[in-house]
């Protein structure tokens, strides 16, 4: 009788406090300085509104690592941290910042990640970039017609 009351209190105290444990040591902040352990924390919350914890499954040229745990749910058990190297790229980040052999294994295309199984080389395949729309590198087409109306320039 008390083995089983022993058994459920571990299950409910022990096993959560691990994983909290576990989530706290997965999200301290890399760079050292004041109070790593909270400010990683608290930015991982911040950025993705989430706090998980898993293992390293690879890294792109980019600097995105992706983990996976499948204790989390079908479809929430492989997940992307986008690169961090500066305080623009720290909060400013998107999903075209994902690479296509990561994007299929993200999206369970495949259950291989390119660490193990490398894509085939393709002559015509161009190295990835992130889209650059809405930044100050952004294509933006000029006009070829005249304006309907015309800038008001003070006069000198």
């Amino acid at each position: 009788m008390s083995k089983g009351i022993v058994e459920l209190l571990r299950k409910q105290f022990v096993v959560p406090l691990r994983e909290a444990a576990k989530i706290i040591q997965h999200n301290t902040a890399k760079d050292n300085g004041y109070f790593p352990r909270i400010r990683g924390v608290l930015i991982t919350a911040a950025r993705m509104n989430e706090l998980k914890h898993g293992e390293l499954v690879g890294s792109d040229d980019l600097g995105n690592k992706y983990y996976e745990n499948n204790r989390y749910f079908y479809g929430r058990n492989r997940w992307v941290d986008y690169s961090q190297d500066t305080f623009a790229k720290k909060w400013e980040f998107n999903a075209s910042q994902v690479p296509a052999e990561w994007h299929r294994w993200l999206h369970y295309m495949t259950d291989d990640p390119p660490t193990k199984v490398p894509p085939t080389p393709r002559p015509f395949a161009m190295k990835h970039k992130a889209t650059t729309t809405g930044t100050d590198d952004c294509y933006v087409p000029y006009s070829t017609t005249r304006p309907k109306i015309e800038s008001w320039k003070p006069p000198q």
